[in-house]
């Protein structure tokens, strides 16, 4: 009998051991990543040419043996959510490494309901984005530059109202970017360049926290749209966009401006160039036919790169150019500049502007004296001109035009 109890006080004094542990360990040590999210991690790295993965990449350390938010951390490119009382872990972060990882983008992605960031940058991942990922509503990042994704940008995108970041650059997307997508108000950063997308630049004035647009190198047309004033950086090169720039005249904070291989045509406006904080202009290889250079007073100006090359652009070279006291590099190479070098000129290349290419416009006359003493760091050309241009001075090499061509242009422009 005396046996029997001390069994029972045994067993008694084992539960009470076990209800201790059950309330005062922590949930973070009994915790575990939700199975679903283990599913589609799992799902992922399947859709994924096994062959692809080197044993220095980050998926070669995603081990299912392991809990994938537990322990030392394990697996690279993933982070996780640090669980609250009874709950599981989540995945919230995937961000692969560049390692050539070829296969197609699962559609269990979709599963990580707490995903905030996706980056698959610099990969081989192939087909289209799957309608799936558009189903992640907490995505603040989705970037998927430089791969070989495919399809269109449909509309499901705008349904992930947090996202800051888009990211789609140098993939085989093609079709229309959806009007709808100056719903996502959040947006700082919108990149898409380097695709096949074509038809017209919707409005993006409502995309009011926009910094970074870039649009380049795709089968864009139109006229330009209403842009957020909050832009920075503004990048539309070869497409074929048309018309004038002076929507742009609002862009109060643009750093960099790249319009470069268009049709855009008129005048470029003296707004753009007196930005506070415009340092890179490029307009080269469009049909404008004049640019408004007023003065300035030294410093006032932070540009630093002036690229007007290939245009139409008339008359005498800007005598105020000059008066920007940090422009460094000047291209104003193949257009239908007559006249003079200004003295000036000749100065701010001496002293301090680094490159000066004039060549193919239809300029006359003496270089001024300062040309002659310019070191061999400067860089330019002032050949395919009308110059007297002394071979030794290192920018006149090359040859000039006959001096006819150029008298004939200064009297039909009524310059001479």
């Amino acid at each position: 009998m005396a046996a029997k109890t001390q069994t029972s006080s045994s067993l008694l004094l084992i539960s009470c051991f076990l209800l201790f542990v059950s309330v005062n360990v922590p949930s973070s040590v009994l915790s575990a990543t939700l199975r679903s999210d283990i599913q589609a991690l799992e799902s992922i790295i399947r859709s994924i040419d096994p062959s692809s993965i080197s044993p220095s990449s980050y998926l070669s350390t995603w081990d299912f043996s392991e809990d994938p938010c537990e322990g030392s951390g394990t697996f690279l490119g993933v982070m996780c959510s640090f669980p609250l009382e009874n709950t599981t872990s989540r995945v919230t972060e995937i961000d692969l490494d560049d390692d050539g990882y070829d296969g197609f983008l699962s559609d269990e992605v979709g599963n990580l309901t707490e995903l905030t960031v996706l980056s698959l940058n610099k990969n081989r991942f192939r087909g289209p984005i799957p309608e799936t990922v558009f189903q992640l509503k907490k995505l603040t990042k989705l970037s998927l530059s430089e791969n070989f994704f495919t399809g269109d940008i449909t509309p499901g995108i705008t349904w992930l109202k947090e996202l800051q970041t888009i990211d789609l650059s140098k993939n085989s997307i093609a079709g229309e970017i959806p009007p709808r997508i100056s719903s996502l108000r959040s947006l700082t950063h919108l990149i898409l360049s380097n695709n096949h997308l074509d038809g017209r630049i919707p409005p993006l004035n409502g995309l009011w926290k926009l910094q970074v647009l870039e649009l380049g190198n795709n089968h864009l047309s139109g006229t330009l749209p209403k842009l957020p004033p909050s832009l920075r950086t503004l990048s539309l090169c070869y497409n074929s966009l048309a018309g004038r720039i002076s929507p742009l005249n609002r862009l109060k904070h643009l750093v960099s401006l790249d319009v470069s291989q268009n049709r855009f045509s008129g005048p470029i406006g003296h707004q753009i160039l007196t930005f506070p904080e415009i340092s890179h202009i490029n307009v080269s290889f469009n049909q404008f036919i004049s640019i408004e250079v007023v003065q300035v007073i030294g410093t006032e100006s932070r540009l630093r790169i002036l690229d007007a090359e290939g245009n139409q652009l008339q008359g005498h070279l800007p005598l105020n150019l000059p008066t920007y006291g940090n422009l460094k590099d000047i291209n104003l190479r193949s257009n239908k500049f007559s006249g003079d070098i200004p003295r000036i000129y000749g100065k701010r290349l001496e002293n301090s502007w680094r490159s000066l290419y004039l060549e193919n416009n239809y300029l006359t006359g003496l270089l001024p004296e300062e040309f002659l003493r310019i070191s061999k760091q400067v860089r330019g050309s002032l050949s395919n001109n009308c110059l007297q241009c002394p071979k030794n001075v290192p920018i006149c090499q090359g040859v000039q035009k006959p001096k006819s061509q150029c008298t004939n242009v200064m009297q039909e422009k009524g310059l001479e």
